[in-house]
Protein backbone atom coordinates (compact mmCIF):
# COMPACT_ATOMS: atom_id res chain seq x y z
CA UNK A 1 0.00 0.00 0.00
CA UNK A 2 1.49 3.29 -0.87
CA UNK A 3 0.23 6.61 0.02
CA UNK A 4 -0.15 9.00 -2.55
CA UNK A 5 -0.44 7.48 -5.73
CA UNK A 6 3.35 6.48 -7.00
CA UNK A 7 3.46 3.91 -9.45
CA UNK A 8 6.23 1.05 -9.36
CA UNK A 9 5.32 -0.50 -11.91
CA UNK A 10 6.96 1.26 -14.72
CA UNK A 11 9.99 1.40 -13.29
CA UNK A 12 9.97 -2.54 -13.06
CA UNK A 13 8.21 -3.04 -15.98
CA UNK A 14 -23.43 -37.97 -9.98
CA UNK A 15 -25.53 -37.70 -6.77
CA UNK A 16 -26.37 -40.88 -4.79
CA UNK A 17 -29.50 -41.55 -3.98
CA UNK A 18 -30.65 -43.96 -0.13
CA UNK A 19 -33.87 -45.47 0.14
CA UNK A 20 -35.34 -48.07 2.61
CA UNK A 21 -37.76 -50.22 1.60
CA UNK A 22 -38.93 -53.04 3.78
CA UNK A 23 -36.05 -52.33 6.12
CA UNK A 24 -33.97 -53.06 3.48
CA UNK A 25 -30.50 -50.29 2.51
CA UNK A 26 -30.78 -49.25 -1.13
CA UNK A 27 -27.91 -47.20 -2.30
CA UNK A 28 -25.90 -45.98 -5.15
CA UNK A 29 -23.80 -43.35 -7.10
CA UNK A 30 -23.34 -41.57 -10.43
CA UNK A 31 -20.46 -42.58 -12.49
CA UNK A 32 -17.58 -41.18 -12.64
CA UNK A 33 -17.07 -37.90 -13.87
CA UNK A 34 -21.09 -36.78 -13.77
CA UNK A 35 -22.06 -34.41 -10.83
CA UNK A 36 -20.98 -34.96 -7.23
CA UNK A 37 -23.65 -38.01 -5.87
CA UNK A 38 -26.68 -36.73 -3.20
CA UNK A 39 -26.49 -38.35 -0.20
CA UNK A 40 -28.72 -38.61 3.04
CA UNK A 41 -29.38 -35.94 4.83
CA UNK A 42 -31.35 -36.45 8.29
CA UNK A 43 -32.11 -33.87 10.52
CA UNK A 44 -31.68 -36.54 13.56
CA UNK A 45 -27.61 -36.45 12.68
CA UNK A 46 -27.21 -33.19 10.98
CA UNK A 47 -23.78 -31.85 12.88
CA UNK A 48 -22.87 -28.33 13.95
CA UNK A 49 -21.49 -25.41 12.15
CA UNK A 50 -18.05 -27.43 10.89
CA UNK A 51 -15.04 -25.68 12.79
CA UNK A 52 -12.14 -24.25 11.55
CA UNK A 53 -8.97 -26.14 11.70
CA UNK A 54 -5.72 -25.03 10.70
CA UNK A 55 -3.95 -28.14 9.40
CA UNK A 56 -0.44 -29.60 9.17
CA UNK A 57 2.05 -27.70 6.78
CA UNK A 58 2.40 -31.07 4.90
CA UNK A 59 -0.97 -33.51 5.30
CA UNK A 60 -1.33 -36.55 4.00
CA UNK A 61 -3.13 -37.08 0.95
CA UNK A 62 -6.51 -36.21 1.32
CA UNK A 63 -8.73 -39.18 2.09
CA UNK A 64 -11.19 -40.38 -0.66
CA UNK A 65 -14.74 -39.22 -0.45
CA UNK A 66 -16.80 -42.56 0.60
CA UNK A 67 -18.59 -43.59 -2.61
CA UNK A 68 -21.32 -45.69 -3.73
CA UNK A 69 -21.53 -47.94 -6.87
CA UNK A 70 -24.16 -47.76 -9.06
CA UNK A 71 -26.04 -51.12 -9.57
CA UNK A 72 -25.74 -52.90 -13.25
CA UNK A 73 -28.92 -51.97 -15.01
CA UNK A 74 -29.78 -53.12 -18.69
CA UNK A 75 -31.65 -50.52 -20.26
CA UNK A 76 -33.66 -48.51 -18.39
CA UNK A 77 -34.97 -48.31 -15.04
CA UNK A 78 -38.54 -48.83 -16.48
CA UNK A 79 -37.36 -51.22 -18.93
CA UNK A 80 -40.15 -54.08 -20.46
CA UNK A 81 -37.99 -56.81 -18.94
CA UNK A 82 -37.78 -54.88 -15.92
CA UNK A 83 -41.32 -54.47 -15.21
CA UNK A 84 -44.03 -57.08 -14.07
CA UNK A 85 -47.10 -57.94 -16.50
CA UNK A 86 -49.84 -56.01 -15.42
CA UNK A 87 -52.44 -57.19 -13.07
CA UNK A 88 -55.55 -58.12 -15.16
CA UNK A 89 -58.36 -57.36 -13.03
CA UNK A 90 -59.22 -54.48 -10.48
CA UNK A 91 -58.63 -50.43 -10.38
CA UNK A 92 -54.87 -48.96 -9.60
CA UNK A 93 -56.50 -47.78 -6.48
CA UNK A 94 -58.77 -50.48 -5.32
CA UNK A 95 -57.96 -52.17 -2.42
CA UNK A 96 -58.63 -55.73 -3.67
CA UNK A 97 -55.22 -55.05 -5.91
CA UNK A 98 -53.71 -53.61 -3.25
CA UNK A 99 -53.83 -56.78 -1.25
CA UNK A 100 -53.43 -59.25 -4.50
CA UNK A 101 -51.14 -57.37 -6.90
CA UNK A 102 -47.12 -57.38 -6.49
CA UNK A 103 -46.53 -53.43 -6.12
CA UNK A 104 -44.99 -51.66 -8.95
CA UNK A 105 -43.44 -48.39 -8.90
CA UNK A 106 -43.10 -46.02 -11.76
CA UNK A 107 -40.53 -42.88 -11.65
CA UNK A 108 -41.07 -39.82 -14.07
CA UNK A 109 -38.70 -39.15 -16.65
CA UNK A 110 -37.79 -36.04 -15.71
CA UNK A 111 -36.50 -37.18 -11.73
CA UNK A 112 -32.90 -36.55 -11.51
CA UNK A 113 -30.03 -38.90 -13.13
CA UNK A 114 -28.36 -39.13 -9.36
CA UNK A 115 -31.99 -39.91 -7.85
CA UNK A 116 -32.21 -42.68 -10.48
CA UNK A 117 -28.98 -45.09 -10.95
CA UNK A 118 -28.51 -46.28 -7.85
CA UNK A 119 -32.34 -47.36 -7.26
CA UNK A 120 -32.63 -51.07 -6.91
CA UNK A 121 -36.26 -52.91 -5.70
CA UNK A 122 -35.88 -55.49 -3.06
CA UNK A 123 -38.45 -58.69 -3.27
CA UNK A 124 -41.68 -58.00 -3.56
CA UNK A 125 -41.45 -54.49 -5.51
CA UNK A 126 -41.36 -54.33 -9.23
CA UNK A 127 -40.68 -51.95 -12.26
CA UNK A 128 -44.09 -49.94 -13.93
CA UNK A 129 -43.48 -48.82 -17.73
CA UNK A 130 -46.84 -46.71 -16.90
CA UNK A 131 -48.25 -43.86 -15.08
CA UNK A 132 -51.33 -44.96 -14.94
CA UNK A 133 -50.32 -49.30 -14.37
CA UNK A 134 -48.42 -47.99 -11.46
CA UNK A 135 -49.50 -48.48 -7.31
CA UNK A 136 -46.80 -46.36 -6.17
CA UNK A 137 -45.09 -43.25 -8.37
CA UNK A 138 -42.07 -41.19 -7.26
CA UNK A 139 -42.65 -37.67 -9.25
CA UNK A 140 -42.37 -33.81 -8.38
CA UNK A 141 -44.68 -32.38 -5.35
CA UNK A 142 -47.04 -34.99 -2.93
CA UNK A 143 -47.37 -35.25 0.09
CA UNK A 144 -44.83 -37.98 1.11
CA UNK A 145 -41.36 -35.83 0.11
CA UNK A 146 -38.32 -38.31 -0.11
CA UNK A 147 -35.94 -35.63 -1.87
CA UNK A 148 -35.48 -31.55 -2.53
CA UNK A 149 -33.84 -30.51 -5.15
CA UNK A 150 -32.48 -27.01 -5.41
CA UNK A 151 -32.49 -25.31 -8.69
CA UNK A 152 -30.34 -22.14 -9.08
CA UNK A 153 -31.19 -18.96 -11.42
CA UNK A 154 -28.00 -18.27 -12.85
CA UNK A 155 -26.45 -16.24 -15.94
CA UNK A 156 -23.04 -15.34 -17.47
CA UNK A 157 -20.67 -14.30 -14.66
CA UNK A 158 -20.35 -10.45 -16.22
CA UNK A 159 -24.29 -9.50 -15.54
CA UNK A 160 -25.11 -6.64 -13.88
CA UNK A 161 -28.87 -7.98 -12.53
CA UNK A 162 -28.08 -9.53 -9.14
CA UNK A 163 -31.56 -10.72 -8.85
CA UNK A 164 -35.11 -11.11 -9.89
CA UNK A 165 -38.85 -11.82 -8.35
CA UNK A 166 -40.57 -14.89 -8.13
CA UNK A 167 -42.90 -12.92 -10.79
CA UNK A 168 -40.24 -11.90 -12.48
CA UNK A 169 -39.60 -15.60 -13.65
CA UNK A 170 -43.25 -17.02 -13.78
CA UNK A 171 -44.42 -14.00 -16.20
CA UNK A 172 -41.20 -15.17 -18.70
CA UNK A 173 -42.29 -18.59 -18.40
CA UNK A 174 -46.01 -17.74 -19.60
CA UNK A 175 -44.31 -15.48 -22.23
CA UNK A 176 -44.99 -11.95 -20.63
CA UNK A 177 -41.93 -9.29 -21.19
CA UNK A 178 -40.95 -8.54 -17.82
CA UNK A 179 -38.30 -8.06 -15.54
CA UNK A 180 -34.62 -7.36 -16.16
CA UNK A 181 -34.41 -10.35 -19.31
CA UNK A 182 -37.37 -9.56 -20.76
CA UNK A 183 -37.39 -11.14 -24.00
CA UNK A 184 -34.93 -13.37 -23.63
CA UNK A 185 -35.59 -17.33 -23.15
CA UNK A 186 -35.28 -19.19 -19.44
CA UNK A 187 -32.64 -21.97 -20.66
CA UNK A 188 -32.47 -25.52 -19.68
CA UNK A 189 -31.91 -28.74 -19.47
CA UNK A 190 -34.77 -30.96 -21.47
CA UNK A 191 -35.60 -32.63 -17.71
CA UNK A 192 -35.67 -29.50 -15.54
CA UNK A 193 -37.55 -27.94 -18.30
CA UNK A 194 -40.19 -31.20 -17.61
CA UNK A 195 -40.27 -30.41 -13.66
CA UNK A 196 -40.97 -27.21 -13.92
CA UNK A 197 -43.75 -28.19 -16.44
CA UNK A 198 -45.16 -30.26 -13.69
CA UNK A 199 -45.16 -27.15 -11.24
CA UNK A 200 -46.25 -24.32 -13.92
CA UNK A 201 -48.03 -25.70 -17.06
CA UNK A 202 -46.58 -26.00 -20.25
CA UNK A 203 -44.41 -22.73 -21.20
CA UNK A 204 -45.65 -19.98 -24.01
CA UNK A 205 -44.05 -21.15 -27.26
CA UNK A 206 -40.13 -19.63 -27.22
CA UNK A 207 -40.26 -18.94 -23.11
CA UNK A 208 -37.36 -21.59 -22.70
CA UNK A 209 -34.95 -23.10 -24.83
CA UNK A 210 -33.65 -26.23 -23.84
CA UNK A 211 -29.60 -27.85 -24.04
CA UNK A 212 -27.42 -30.44 -22.63
CA UNK A 213 -25.65 -29.25 -19.73
CA UNK A 214 -22.62 -29.40 -21.35
CA UNK A 215 -23.86 -26.95 -23.79
CA UNK A 216 -25.74 -24.48 -21.39
CA UNK A 217 -22.67 -22.00 -20.00
CA UNK A 218 -21.02 -21.82 -23.14
CA UNK A 219 -24.33 -20.59 -25.08
CA UNK A 220 -25.24 -18.44 -22.09
CA UNK A 221 -22.00 -16.39 -22.74
CA UNK A 222 -22.03 -16.17 -26.04
CA UNK A 223 -25.76 -14.82 -25.96
CA UNK A 224 -25.47 -12.06 -23.39
CA UNK A 225 -27.71 -10.86 -22.01
CA UNK A 226 -28.91 -14.37 -21.17
CA UNK A 227 -30.47 -16.53 -17.90
CA UNK A 228 -31.10 -19.65 -17.12
CA UNK A 229 -32.13 -22.65 -14.48
CA UNK A 230 -29.29 -25.38 -13.62
CA UNK A 231 -29.20 -27.92 -10.50
CA UNK A 232 -27.38 -26.24 -7.73
CA UNK A 233 -24.68 -29.65 -8.50
CA UNK A 234 -24.29 -27.65 -11.46
CA UNK A 235 -22.99 -24.63 -10.39
CA UNK A 236 -19.67 -23.23 -11.47
CA UNK A 237 -17.33 -20.54 -11.25
CA UNK A 238 -18.22 -18.93 -14.58
CA UNK A 239 -21.85 -18.54 -13.75
CA UNK A 240 -23.15 -15.55 -11.52
CA UNK A 241 -26.32 -16.98 -9.21
CA UNK A 242 -29.01 -14.53 -9.16
CA UNK A 243 -31.22 -13.95 -5.94
CA UNK A 244 -34.55 -14.89 -6.58
CA UNK A 245 -37.09 -13.50 -4.21
CA UNK A 246 -33.70 -12.14 -1.92
CA UNK A 247 -32.92 -15.91 -1.70
CA UNK A 248 -29.49 -17.32 -2.60
CA UNK A 249 -28.60 -21.06 -2.36
CA UNK A 250 -25.04 -20.02 -2.06
CA UNK A 251 -25.21 -17.99 1.47
CA UNK A 252 -25.70 -19.84 4.68
CA UNK A 253 -28.70 -18.56 5.57
CA UNK A 254 -30.79 -20.04 2.44
CA UNK A 255 -34.24 -20.89 3.48
CA UNK A 256 -35.38 -23.96 1.01
CA UNK A 257 -39.44 -23.27 2.00
CA UNK A 258 -38.94 -19.96 1.08
CA UNK A 259 -36.67 -20.53 -1.93
CA UNK A 260 -39.10 -20.70 -5.34
CA UNK A 261 -36.65 -22.95 -7.25
CA UNK A 262 -36.68 -25.99 -4.58
CA UNK A 263 -38.22 -28.77 -5.78
CA UNK A 264 -39.47 -31.85 -3.56
CA UNK A 265 -40.19 -35.34 -5.10
CA UNK A 266 -42.54 -37.50 -3.43
CA UNK A 267 -43.63 -41.45 -3.25
CA UNK A 268 -47.38 -41.06 -3.70
CA UNK A 269 -49.67 -43.62 -5.08
CA UNK A 270 -52.30 -46.38 -3.59
CA UNK A 271 -52.42 -45.96 0.61
CA UNK A 272 -52.05 -49.90 1.34
CA UNK A 273 -49.91 -50.49 -1.67
CA UNK A 274 -47.53 -47.62 -0.30
CA UNK A 275 -47.05 -49.27 2.54
CA UNK A 276 -43.86 -51.01 2.11
CA UNK A 277 -42.43 -47.60 1.59
CA UNK A 278 -43.52 -46.27 5.04
CA UNK A 279 -39.53 -47.58 6.58
CA UNK A 280 -38.99 -44.12 4.98
CA UNK A 281 -39.12 -41.37 7.80
CA UNK A 282 -40.28 -38.90 5.71
CA UNK A 283 -40.48 -36.36 8.77
CA UNK A 284 -36.40 -36.73 9.14
CA UNK A 285 -35.10 -38.38 5.70
CA UNK A 286 -34.25 -35.86 2.74
CA UNK A 287 -32.44 -36.97 -0.10
CA UNK A 288 -30.56 -33.67 -0.86
CA UNK A 289 -28.59 -31.96 -3.90
CA UNK A 290 -27.28 -29.26 -1.58
CA UNK A 291 -26.62 -30.19 2.27
CA UNK A 292 -25.82 -27.19 4.30
CA UNK A 293 -22.96 -29.33 6.13
CA UNK A 294 -20.75 -29.81 2.84
CA UNK A 295 -21.23 -25.49 1.99
CA UNK A 296 -18.41 -23.04 3.00
CA UNK A 297 -18.60 -19.42 2.46
CA UNK A 298 -15.22 -17.23 2.81
CA UNK A 299 -15.08 -13.57 2.41
CA UNK A 300 -12.13 -11.93 1.00
CA UNK A 301 -11.33 -8.46 1.56
CA UNK A 302 -8.99 -5.55 0.18
CA UNK A 303 -6.84 -2.98 1.83
CA UNK A 304 -7.03 -2.64 5.53
CA UNK A 305 -4.52 0.28 7.52
CA UNK A 306 -6.31 1.48 10.79
CA UNK A 307 -4.02 4.84 10.77
CA UNK A 308 -4.18 8.10 9.82
CA UNK A 309 -7.40 9.40 9.24
CA UNK A 310 -9.50 5.93 9.81
CA UNK A 311 -7.26 5.81 13.02
CA UNK A 312 -8.33 9.26 14.13
CA UNK A 313 -12.03 9.03 13.08
CA UNK A 314 -11.99 5.93 15.93
CA UNK A 315 -10.65 7.45 18.69
CA UNK A 316 -13.43 10.20 17.93
CA UNK A 317 -16.57 7.72 17.07
CA UNK A 318 -15.62 4.25 18.37
CA UNK A 319 -12.94 1.89 17.56
CA UNK A 320 -15.96 -0.44 15.93
CA UNK A 321 -17.41 2.45 14.26
CA UNK A 322 -16.31 1.76 10.92
CA UNK A 323 -17.75 -1.76 10.63
CA UNK A 324 -21.23 -0.36 12.34
CA UNK A 325 -22.82 -1.15 8.83
CA UNK A 326 -21.32 -4.05 6.87
CA UNK A 327 -19.89 -5.95 10.48
CA UNK A 328 -23.11 -8.36 10.52
CA UNK A 329 -22.63 -9.85 7.17
CA UNK A 330 -18.43 -10.35 7.73
CA UNK A 331 -19.25 -11.70 10.95
CA UNK A 332 -21.56 -14.53 9.10
CA UNK A 333 -18.78 -15.99 6.80
CA UNK A 334 -17.80 -19.61 7.84
CA UNK A 335 -14.11 -17.99 7.07
CA UNK A 336 -13.58 -13.69 7.10
CA UNK A 337 -10.32 -13.10 5.58
CA UNK A 338 -8.28 -9.45 6.17
CA UNK A 339 -4.98 -8.39 4.79
CA UNK A 340 -4.10 -6.07 7.61
CA UNK A 341 -1.27 -4.28 6.38
CA UNK A 342 -0.12 -2.27 9.93
CA UNK A 343 1.67 -3.65 12.87
CA UNK A 344 0.11 -3.38 16.53
CA UNK A 345 2.68 -1.51 18.49
CA UNK A 346 1.79 -0.85 22.45
CA UNK A 347 4.08 2.34 21.78
CA UNK A 348 2.34 3.95 18.80
CA UNK A 349 1.62 7.79 19.10
CA UNK A 350 -1.81 9.51 18.63
CA UNK A 351 -2.94 9.18 15.22
CA UNK A 352 -2.51 12.44 12.65
CA UNK A 353 -4.89 12.62 10.58
CA UNK A 354 -2.31 14.89 7.95
CA UNK A 355 0.47 12.28 8.93
CA UNK A 356 3.06 13.03 6.17
CA UNK A 357 5.40 10.39 6.61
CA UNK A 358 4.37 6.30 5.51
CA UNK A 359 5.53 5.51 8.79
CA UNK A 360 2.68 3.46 10.19
CA UNK A 361 1.64 1.35 13.32
CA UNK A 362 -2.08 0.74 15.17
CA UNK A 363 -2.69 0.65 18.66
CA UNK A 364 -3.10 -2.41 20.02
CA UNK A 365 -7.01 -1.34 21.27
CA UNK A 366 -7.79 -1.51 17.59
CA UNK A 367 -7.62 -5.10 17.18
CA UNK A 368 -11.41 -5.07 18.79
CA UNK A 369 -11.91 -4.08 14.79
CA UNK A 370 -10.59 -6.87 13.56
CA UNK A 371 -12.77 -9.02 16.52
CA UNK A 372 -15.82 -7.14 15.61
CA UNK A 373 -15.76 -8.31 12.17
CA UNK A 374 -15.31 -12.24 13.23
CA UNK A 375 -11.63 -12.41 11.33
CA UNK A 376 -10.40 -15.54 11.01
CA UNK A 377 -7.40 -15.35 8.69
CA UNK A 378 -4.76 -12.61 8.40
CA UNK A 379 -2.85 -11.88 5.25
CA UNK A 380 0.37 -10.63 6.15
CA UNK A 381 1.65 -9.90 2.92
CA UNK A 382 1.41 -5.77 2.70
CA UNK A 383 3.89 -3.80 2.40
CA UNK A 384 3.91 -2.02 5.88
CA UNK A 385 4.23 -4.81 7.98
CA UNK A 386 8.11 -4.12 8.98
CA UNK A 387 7.64 -0.32 9.57
CA UNK A 388 8.34 -0.42 13.20
CA UNK A 389 10.70 -3.17 13.37
CA UNK A 390 11.03 -6.86 14.10
CA UNK A 391 10.06 -6.13 17.65
CA UNK A 392 6.63 -4.41 16.40
CA UNK A 393 5.99 -7.73 14.19
CA UNK A 394 6.51 -10.15 16.57
CA UNK A 395 4.48 -8.44 19.03
CA UNK A 396 1.52 -8.74 16.41
CA UNK A 397 2.56 -12.00 15.21
CA UNK A 398 1.92 -12.85 19.26
CA UNK A 399 -1.38 -10.85 19.39
CA UNK A 400 -2.74 -12.93 16.67
CA UNK A 401 -2.16 -16.14 17.88
CA UNK A 402 -3.59 -15.04 20.95
CA UNK A 403 -6.68 -14.24 19.22
CA UNK A 404 -6.39 -17.58 17.78
CA UNK A 405 -6.61 -16.63 14.22
CA UNK A 406 -4.63 -17.84 11.59
CA UNK A 407 -1.90 -16.15 9.42
CA UNK A 408 -0.47 -16.52 5.91
CA UNK A 409 2.34 -14.13 3.43
CA UNK A 410 3.87 -12.97 6.00
CA UNK A 411 5.74 -14.62 9.22
CA UNK A 412 8.33 -14.80 12.56
CA UNK A 413 11.03 -15.65 9.57
CA UNK A 414 10.98 -16.91 6.11
CA UNK A 415 10.33 -19.99 6.34
CA UNK A 416 7.33 -19.41 8.46
CA UNK A 417 5.91 -16.78 6.29
CA UNK A 418 6.48 -18.91 2.90
CA UNK A 419 4.21 -21.40 4.57
CA UNK A 420 0.74 -22.25 3.33
CA UNK A 421 -2.22 -21.66 5.64
CA UNK A 422 -3.99 -25.41 4.91
CA UNK A 423 -7.73 -24.98 6.75
CA UNK A 424 -11.05 -27.39 6.52
CA UNK A 425 -14.50 -26.54 6.90
CA UNK A 426 -17.24 -28.65 6.17
CA UNK A 427 -14.60 -31.18 4.61
CA UNK A 428 -13.75 -28.57 2.16
CA UNK A 429 -9.89 -28.53 2.24
CA UNK A 430 -8.74 -24.92 1.46
CA UNK A 431 -5.22 -23.40 1.20
CA UNK A 432 -4.42 -19.94 1.60
CA UNK A 433 -1.04 -18.67 -0.39
CA UNK A 434 0.45 -14.99 -0.57
CA UNK A 435 3.52 -12.74 -1.51
CA UNK A 436 5.09 -9.55 -1.82
CA UNK A 437 5.59 -9.01 -5.76
CA UNK A 438 7.30 -5.67 -4.98
CA UNK A 439 9.99 -7.97 -2.67
CA UNK A 440 13.16 -5.40 -1.15
CA UNK A 441 12.44 -3.51 1.79
CA UNK A 442 8.71 -4.35 1.53
CA UNK A 443 9.23 -8.00 2.03
CA UNK A 444 11.62 -8.52 5.29
CA UNK A 445 11.51 -12.25 6.19
CA UNK A 446 14.71 -14.18 6.28
CA UNK A 447 16.07 -16.80 7.90
CA UNK A 448 16.00 -14.85 11.13
CA UNK A 449 14.00 -11.73 10.22
CA UNK A 450 10.08 -11.38 10.40
CA UNK A 451 8.14 -9.77 7.55
CA UNK A 452 6.36 -9.99 4.57
CA UNK A 453 7.38 -13.02 2.36
CA UNK A 454 8.71 -12.08 -1.45
CA UNK A 455 7.10 -13.86 -3.80
CA UNK A 456 9.56 -16.78 -5.83
CA UNK A 457 6.80 -17.73 -8.39
CA UNK A 458 9.05 -21.03 -9.20
CA UNK A 459 8.65 -21.82 -5.53
CA UNK A 460 5.35 -21.09 -4.84
CA UNK A 461 3.99 -22.46 -8.93
CA UNK A 462 5.49 -25.63 -7.56
CA UNK A 463 4.09 -25.76 -4.21
CA UNK A 464 0.23 -25.20 -5.75
CA UNK A 465 0.80 -27.53 -8.27
CA UNK A 466 1.58 -30.44 -5.07
CA UNK A 467 -1.46 -28.82 -3.05
CA UNK A 468 -3.85 -28.98 -5.77
CA UNK A 469 -2.68 -32.79 -6.44
CA UNK A 470 -4.03 -33.50 -2.87
CA UNK A 471 -7.15 -32.47 -3.65
CA UNK A 472 -7.08 -29.00 -1.71
CA UNK A 473 -8.54 -26.28 -3.03
CA UNK A 474 -5.38 -23.41 -3.63
CA UNK A 475 -6.03 -19.73 -3.24
CA UNK A 476 -3.24 -17.50 -3.99
CA UNK A 477 -3.26 -13.38 -3.15
CA UNK A 478 -0.57 -10.91 -3.75
CA UNK A 479 0.78 -7.42 -2.34
CA UNK A 480 1.12 -6.45 -5.90
CA UNK A 481 2.09 -3.26 -7.20
CA UNK A 482 -0.94 -0.42 -7.24
CA UNK A 483 -2.44 1.02 -10.45
CA UNK A 484 -4.82 3.72 -9.62
CA UNK A 485 -7.40 2.32 -12.33
CA UNK A 486 -9.82 -0.07 -13.60
CA UNK A 487 -8.01 -1.93 -15.68
CA UNK A 488 -5.56 -4.36 -14.74
CA UNK A 489 -1.93 -4.07 -15.96
CA UNK A 490 0.40 -6.10 -17.80
CA UNK A 491 2.56 -7.42 -15.25
CA UNK A 492 -0.95 -8.38 -12.72
CA UNK A 493 -2.15 -10.33 -15.97
CA UNK A 494 1.12 -12.25 -16.13
CA UNK A 495 1.74 -13.15 -12.62
CA UNK A 496 -2.26 -13.44 -11.71
CA UNK A 497 -2.21 -15.69 -14.83
CA UNK A 498 0.91 -17.69 -13.57
CA UNK A 499 -0.75 -18.67 -10.57
CA UNK A 500 -4.01 -19.88 -11.78
CA UNK A 501 -2.01 -22.14 -14.54
CA UNK A 502 -0.09 -23.75 -11.98
CA UNK A 503 -3.83 -24.96 -10.13
CA UNK A 504 -5.05 -21.91 -7.55
CA UNK A 505 -8.77 -22.10 -7.97
CA UNK A 506 -8.72 -18.38 -7.18
CA UNK A 507 -5.91 -15.13 -7.62
CA UNK A 508 -6.84 -12.38 -5.53
CA UNK A 509 -5.22 -8.99 -5.34
CA UNK A 510 -5.07 -7.35 -1.57
CA UNK A 511 -3.26 -4.32 -2.63
CA UNK A 512 -5.57 -2.07 -4.44
CA UNK A 513 -6.88 1.24 -3.13
CA UNK A 514 -9.96 1.04 -5.78
CA UNK A 515 -11.55 -1.98 -7.59
CA UNK A 516 -10.09 -3.59 -10.42
CA UNK A 517 -10.93 -5.66 -13.41
CA UNK A 518 -11.23 -9.43 -12.90
CA UNK A 519 -10.72 -12.39 -15.04
CA UNK A 520 -11.24 -16.24 -15.94
CA UNK A 521 -7.97 -18.29 -16.90
CA UNK A 522 -9.93 -21.79 -17.37
CA UNK A 523 -12.57 -21.73 -14.04
CA UNK A 524 -9.80 -19.80 -11.84
CA UNK A 525 -11.61 -16.88 -11.19
CA UNK A 526 -9.11 -13.85 -10.99
CA UNK A 527 -9.66 -10.32 -9.29
CA UNK A 528 -6.71 -8.24 -9.61
CA UNK A 529 -7.77 -5.37 -6.90
CA UNK A 530 -10.91 -5.34 -4.49
CA UNK A 531 -9.97 -1.94 -2.95
CA UNK A 532 -10.20 -0.89 0.87
CA UNK A 533 -12.01 -2.43 3.55
CA UNK A 534 -10.67 0.57 5.95
CA UNK A 535 -8.63 2.71 4.77
CA UNK A 536 -8.58 6.59 5.02
CA UNK A 537 -8.61 7.27 0.51
CA UNK A 538 -12.42 9.11 1.36
CA UNK A 539 -12.75 11.14 -2.06
CA UNK A 540 -8.58 10.87 -2.73
CA UNK A 541 -9.24 8.95 -6.14
CA UNK A 542 -9.77 10.73 -9.68
CA UNK A 543 -13.88 10.56 -9.82
CA UNK A 544 -13.57 8.73 -5.93
CA UNK A 545 -12.92 5.94 -7.36
CA UNK A 546 -11.40 4.89 -3.98
CA UNK A 547 -14.71 5.20 -2.38
CA UNK A 548 -16.24 2.09 -3.83
CA UNK A 549 -14.85 -1.63 -3.27
CA UNK A 550 -15.56 -5.28 -3.27
CA UNK A 551 -15.55 -7.61 -0.50
CA UNK A 552 -16.05 -10.82 -2.68
CA UNK A 553 -17.74 -14.06 -1.22
CA UNK A 554 -16.11 -17.51 -2.53
CA UNK A 555 -18.63 -20.43 -2.32
CA UNK A 556 -17.34 -23.89 -1.75
CA UNK A 557 -19.21 -27.16 -1.93
CA UNK A 558 -18.41 -31.00 -1.38
CA UNK A 559 -14.68 -29.64 -2.51
CA UNK A 560 -15.35 -28.35 -5.22
CA UNK A 561 -15.37 -24.07 -6.17
CA UNK A 562 -18.42 -23.73 -7.41
CA UNK A 563 -19.09 -19.65 -7.57
CA UNK A 564 -17.99 -15.99 -6.25
CA UNK A 565 -20.54 -13.50 -5.09
CA UNK A 566 -19.56 -9.92 -5.31
CA UNK A 567 -20.31 -7.80 -2.58
CA UNK A 568 -19.90 -3.87 -2.94
CA UNK A 569 -19.48 -1.25 -0.65
CA UNK A 570 -18.87 2.80 -0.74
CA UNK A 571 -17.08 5.04 1.97
CA UNK A 572 -19.00 7.74 3.98
CA UNK A 573 -15.98 8.97 5.55
CA UNK A 574 -12.60 8.05 6.55
CA UNK A 575 -13.29 5.37 8.47
CA UNK A 576 -17.17 3.96 7.59
CA UNK A 577 -18.49 2.18 4.49
CA UNK A 578 -22.37 0.97 3.81
CA UNK A 579 -23.40 -1.54 1.20
CA UNK A 580 -24.30 0.05 -1.96
CA UNK A 581 -27.51 0.90 -3.50
CA UNK A 582 -29.04 -1.86 -6.29
CA UNK A 583 -28.08 1.38 -8.47
CA UNK A 584 -24.72 1.92 -7.33
CA UNK A 585 -23.87 -1.61 -7.64
CA UNK A 586 -24.91 -1.98 -11.17
CA UNK A 587 -22.88 1.39 -11.91
CA UNK A 588 -19.80 -0.19 -10.49
CA UNK A 589 -20.04 -3.26 -12.23
CA UNK A 590 -20.98 -2.16 -15.74
CA UNK A 591 -17.11 0.04 -14.98
CA UNK A 592 -15.15 -3.00 -13.73
CA UNK A 593 -16.97 -5.58 -16.44
CA UNK A 594 -15.70 -3.28 -19.00
CA UNK A 595 -12.37 -3.06 -17.52
CA UNK A 596 -12.40 -6.55 -17.74
CA UNK A 597 -12.77 -6.95 -21.27
CA UNK A 598 -16.34 -8.42 -20.95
Amino acid sequence: MRWPDRDFRTALAGLAFIVFWLGALLAGCAPAGEAPAAVVYSSASRTPAGRITATPFLPNAPTATASMTPVPQTGSARSADRASPAPQTGSAGSPDRARTAKPGIWIADYIPEQLRAGLDLPPGIDWSQAREDALVRLEVGGERPVGQWVFALAAPFPTVTGGVSSQDILRSWKGETAGPFAGQPLLMESRTAEIFTELWGEPAPGAVEALSSPELLGHAWEHRPSWAIVPFEYLEPRWKTLEVDGISPLRNDFDAQRYPLAVTFSVEGDPQAAEPFQALNFEETILANRQPEKLTNLLMTGVTALVRATAFTMERNGITYPAQDIGGVLTSADLTHVSNEIPFDPGCPPPNPSQADLRFCSDPAYIALLEEVGTDVIELTGDHFADRGPEAMRYTLDLYNQAGWLYYGGGYDRSDARQALLVEHNGNRIAFIGCNAKGGGYATASESQPGAVACDFDWMHREIGRLQGEGVLVIATFQHFEYYSYYPQPLQIEDFGGMAKAGAVIVSGSQSHQPQGMGFEGNTFMHYGLGNLFFDQYHFCTDNACDDAFIDRHVFYDGRYIGTELLTIRFVDYARSVWMTEEEQVELLDKVFRASGW
